[in-house]
Parts: structure tokens; sequence; C-alpha cells
């Protein structure tokens, strides 16, 4: 079989991810990159091998997504990784009404996205920076994009709409949901492991420093907790989640916040962070909640907002026969899991202590008719699956 390596990046507001894959029968992870603080000081760069040795970590300004990228890539042709660097997979935050399924980049889909920066200025200039630099760099090489949004987008109208005047709609303000390829990985190892229960009412909680709930039936997303942006719906490391709208209006009319500041506020400034005003890491906020009252209600209102989603996405579905805890909370944090699910006996959910301790496939109780499971999400392999599917039968053909 001939060697072939593929690239993923996954671009956040202010960082940006990669892994490299060897391509065989399957993909391989090789490299894990991440680079922190892209356009504020400080900013850095670490590689690790993918048996988590770090391979190399420097401080090193990166303005941009862009320039984030080509320190990665100019690491990669040093080291000559780059040999047999095969393609590219893009995360894509918001595909619009346009885009339901992965593809392959061209300068007519760059051209589109170009038109969805005005409704997610926070990502799409990202994304579309590190297309570009990949594109300089290697410009024979084939991307491909693979939308966030992409999942929900078979939900009903009735769960996309704002009750505002029509015409917004009409001009995109509709409620898209995302962690799209993260639900869409959970789903592939469900119908991978346990067929019938991916066929079943099922909630998925992709719960980590970005938070949020999908409702799925037979495979498919009926509603999400996530809107219009990713700031929406659950309570999260750094987002307030659901607002009043008039919370906005008094900041602007009262605080005269600036539309950047508030920005700021409602992305970077608030959730976790903002509440314990100490860190958006679950991790730390458990440790101190015994000592510190801020972190206790951080932990608490946190919970609190999963629980009373978690109900209303099993009013959505008309009952509930599955739930899945996914995301670095969802994985690792029993006590979180226990917190939500505890007092929702009436909707069928029983926890297990002992397997819900030792994070367990499995962590409901013998009794419980929903079965509650764990499944650890990868983005980055469903970016990796989405790419190798769409290149390798073009590359075929010209080998």
């Amino acid at each position: 079989m001939v060697c072939r390596r593929l690239l993923t990046i996954n671009a956040g507001s202010s960082s940006l991810k990669a892994t490299l894959y060897r391509v065989g029968a399957v993909e391989t992870p090789e490299l894990v990159a991440e680079a922190q603080r892209i356009g504020l000081p400080g900013s850095r760069l670490c590689l690790t091998h993918a048996r988590s040795k770090t391979l190399h970590h420097e401080q090193v300004r990166l303005p941009n997504h862009a320039a984030a990228v080509g320190a990665l890539l100019d690491y990669l042709r040093n080291q000559r990784l780059d040999q047999d660097l095969s393609a590219i997979g893009h995360r894509i935050v918001q595909g619009g009404d346009r885009y339901a399924e992965p593809l392959l980049i061209s300068a007519e889909v760059v051209s589109a996205l170009r038109q969805l920066v005005q409704i997610d200025p926070d990502h799409m200039p990202q994304a579309l920076g590190a297309i570009e630099a990949a594109s300089r760099a290697y410009p024979a090489l084939p991307q491909v994009a693979c939308f966030d949004t992409a999942f929900h987008s078979r939900m009903p109208r009735v769960a996309r709409l704002f009750a505002l005047p029509r015409h917004l709609a009409d001009n995109g303000v509709l409620r898209y949901g995302f962690h799209g390829l993260s639900y869409e990985y959970v789903m592939g190892e469900l119908r991978r492991l346990y067929p019938e229960a991916a066929a079943s009412r099922l909630i998925i909680a992709h719960l980590g420093n970005g938070a949020s709930m999908a409702a799925v039936c037979n495979g498919i997303g009926v509603d999400t907790t996530m809107g219009f942006t990713p700031a929406g719906g659950l309570m999260m490391g750094t987002r307030p989640g659901d607002l009043d709208p008039g919370v906005l209006l008094h900041l602007i009319q009262k605080e005269k916040m600036t539309p950047d500041a508030l920005n700021d506020l409602v992305n970077r400034r608030s959730g976790l962070m903002g509440l314990s005003e100490t860190t958006s890491d679950m991790r730390d906020l458990l440790g101190r909640e015994a000592d510190d009252s801020h972190a206790a209600e951080a932990v608490a209102l946190f919970c609190y907002q999963a629980k009373k989603f978690l109900g209303a996405l099993t009013t959505a579905l008309g009952g509930l026969d599955t739930l899945i805890f996914t995301g670095g909370i969802g994985e690792h944090a029993a006590t979180v899991r226990w917190r939500i699910c505890d007092g929702l006996e009436f909707l069928g959910l029983r926890l297990d202590r002992s397997r819900n301790a030792k994070h367990a496939a499995v962590v409901s109780g013998e009794d419980s008719p929903v079965t509650v499971r764990v499944i650890p999400t990868d983005e980055n392999l469903m970016i990796a699956h989405h790419t190798r599917r769409l290149v390798w039968p073009t590359m075929e053909e010209g080998a």
C-alpha cells in the first residue's frame, strides 16, 4: 500500500489544533499540534508525539491563524514530516444553509464561505486564514471542509426558528447548532458498538469547555441547545449560554458596552470563568468547591442548567432510551455526571455509583430504564474519516 499522510486542522477563535495521521488500513495519529493565544501576547506552538511525548514547544509570534498554520507547516517541512502528505481536512464551524455535507474545497467554496463571515465573525475568518495558508504552502494538495453545523441540518424547521420577524430567518438568522463533528463521531461509535441503541431516542451531552446537548431520533438530530452561534444554550467554560436579550440591551444602553466589549464578555469572560472569578477548568473548580463558594456556585449552575436542558430535550423526543456523555467533562467528571442525573429518576435515569466513579462504558444501573453511556469523542478523527473518503477515490484514479 502506498504510504500517505493526512493533516487535520481545527481552528478555534484564538487557538488551533492539528493532528497528522499516517493512513493505511486505518488512520493512525503520528503527531498532535496546538497553537495557543493566537493574536495575543505570549502565543506559543506545542507539538507532541501521538503517545504524548513533547517534540517541540516554543513561544512564537502568531498574529493570526494563517501564521499559526505556517509555523506548523514549517515544522513539518523541517522535520520532513510533510513527505507523503496527501490531503488536509478542516473543521469549519459554520456551514450556513448551503453546506450539509463535507466537500472538497475549491475557489467557489472559499468564496461562499466568505459570505458566512457576517454571521460568524468569530470563527470563519480564522478557518479561511488556515485554508489560505495551507493553499499557499501546498497549492496542489486537496483540502476538505467538514462543517460543524452539518449534523443539525435536518432538524425540523420549527426547531430552527427564532420568534423574530420572518425576514431575519430569510437572511440566515436561524438556529444552526454546533459540535456536529463530535456528535457524528459518537453516533458512528454507537452504530459500530451498539447498533440497536443508535436507532433509539437518545441525547448526547458534549460537555467540555464548550458544552451542548443534542436530541437524536433514529440517527437524525431533532434539536440541540446551541443556536445561531456557539455562545447559546448551556453554560460553558467562558460562555454564559442562553441569556435574556434584555441583559444585552441593558449592557449596551446602561453600561455603554461596545459590540467588541460585549463579544469579549460573552465569549471569553462568562460561564464558569465569570461566575467563579478564578478558572474555567471544571477539574480545578471541583477541587476548590468545598472551600470556595464561587467555585461551588459555578459547578452547581452548570449541573442545574444541564439537568434542565436534558429534561427539555427528552420532551422534544417524546421519551428517552439512551443518554451519552462525551467531551472532556462528560468523559472524566463523574461528579458532574452524577449531579446532572440525580433527581431525574422519573425520566428513567438511575446511575450506578461504582460504574460512574470508574468511568465505565455504561454508568447506569441494571434497573435503569434509560441506558447511560460514556463514549469518548474525537472530532479530528472524524475530519480525517471525511477527508479520506472524499480524497482517496480521486487520488486512486490518478495513481
